[in-house]
């Protein structure tokens, strides 16, 4: 374990990282509990905590295990169109300081994770959403397809123009997912159903920090009589339920968090259909509290439908009168009985 065991040296380590701090724009929602010592290092993606959707679910976890399990933490965030360099420095910056584990939230902390853990042989690192390599290194990666697809399955049974959306946040590997996944379940419920699928970025992260870009796709998808749209963008998706909120009968699904549940979108909430639950919070905790019992896990992770990876949220009540049929759709699932694509 890498710690910090001396006065002296906790304040050279405390002023190297408040200086790496100010070099990669630490923002004002990100917050410190505990400098000095072992801790968690979040380093989340661009939106920073408080997107309501991917980083949050992260922080979640980080919180619970402040309360559980007496573990400190530091939360750092990404700009937009970050090189390697400054993910380098900021993970870095962590472990340097004596954070264990250290943890990138998103696919961008894939190369930078597997760079840094070579240097910190005795921290564990983890990625969220791709796979690193390193004997140190955990990479959590879940089932978003599976839970897109149950998504799919309400979004057909709740439209009553037989028309749906999806909005991606960038066009890579990891949104297809939820977008192969989303249509499959469509498809399989009502096959007469017109899906229209369009992406706000097709390479640029800013994709997951737009909500402009996705209210005015949203707001195009509302003219052509589209009423149930789900987003996987990040914070963008935030302008897209706003969007959606604006017309009577229109539905949004949600994504990575419970949206109903989320304070930032409270006078939303009652256009907000329910979320694909991707638990990045569990994923988190289960890392924090192997390192903390002397166990890292490391290796690839993958959460998935039926260990509770992902879930559909029933905040709100609005798919109570189709349940039964979203956990028929499920069981098809998780017993294999449908296999779910990952790519449209």
């Amino acid at each position: 374990m890498r710690r910090v065991s001396t006065i002296t040296v906790a304040g050279i380590a405390t002023a190297a990282l408040a200086f790496t701090l100010t070099a990669c724009g630490e923002s004002s929602t990100e917050s410190s509990s505990g400098g000095k010592g072992k801790g968690l290092g979040l380093a989340f993606d661009v939106g920073g905590r408080d997107d309501h959707s991917f980083n949050e679910s992260a922080a979640r976890g980080a919180d619970k295990a402040e309360k559980e399990l007496g573990v400190k933490n530091k939360m750092m965030t990404a700009k937009n169109s970050e090189t390697e360099a400054e993910r380098e420095q900021r993970l870095n910056s962590l472990a340097e300081a004596g954070y264990n584990p250290v943890v990138g939230v998103g696919f961008n902390y894939q190369k930078s994770v597997e760079k840094v853990a070579k240097d910190h042989p005795d921290t564990t690192f983890a990625v969220v959403d791709s796979v690193a390599q390193g004997k140190n290194v955990e990479s959590i990666t879940f089932g978003e397809h599976e839970g897109s697809y149950l998504a799919g399955v309400a979004a057909a049974l709740k439209s009553k123009s037989h028309k749906v959306g999806f909005i991606g946040g960038v066009n890579n590997a990891l949104i297809q997912k939820f977008q192969a996944g989303f249509e499959q379940g469509v498809k399989d419920t009502d096959p007469k159903a017109q899906i229209t699928s369009q992406y706000l970025y097709p390479n640029n992260d800013k994709g997951f920090n737009d909500p402009a870009a996705a209210k005015d796709k949203a707001k195009g998808m509302l003219d052509s009589d589209i009423d149930v749209i789900y987003t996987a963008a990040g914070l963008s998706g935030n302008g897209s339920v706003e969007a959606i909120a604006g017309k009577q009968g229109a539905w949004a699904i949600g994504v990575d968090s419970d949206q109903y549940q989320q304070p930032g979108l409270e006078k939303y909430k009652d256009h907000i259909l329910t979320s694909v639950v991707k638990n990045v919070d569990v994923a988190v905790f289960d890392l924090v509290k192997s390192v903390k019992d002397g166990k890292p896990i490391t290796g690839p992770k993958t959460y998935l439908l039926k260990d509770g990876g992902v879930s559909l949220a029933t905040s709100g009540g609005f798919i109570d009168d189709i349940k039964d049929k979203i956990e028929a759709a499920k069981k098809k699932v998780v017993s294999g009985e449908v296999k779910v694509k990952t790519q449209p």
